[in-house]
C-alpha cells in the first residue's frame, strides 16, 4: 500500500505531501519497513531458518 492516493483526516491534502505532523507521521509509519529496514516476512524467515538450525544443533549433540 502506498501513502500516494490517500487523502489525511486532519488537513484534507494527499498524505504523500505531509503538510501536517498527522500525514508526515502517517507518511513515515507507511515508509517503515520491519525490523531494521528488512521485510516483515525476511524477518520471519530468518527467524525460523535460526529455529531450525537450532533444532539440528540441539539434535546432533544429544545423540
Amino acid at each position: 500500500m502506498s501513502c500516494q492516493h490517500l487523502v489525511c483526516a486532519q488537513c484534507a491534502h494527499p498524505v504523500i505531501e505531509g503538510r501536517c505532523p498527522l500525514c508526515r507521521a502517517s507518511r513515515e509509519r507507511m515508509h517503515n519497513h520491519g525490523f531494521a529496514g528488512l521485510s516483515p516476512a525476511l524477518v520471519v524467515g530468518l527467524l525460523l531458518v535460526l529455529l531450525l538450525l537450532s533444532l539440528v544443533a540441539e539434535h546432533l549433540v544429544g545423540a
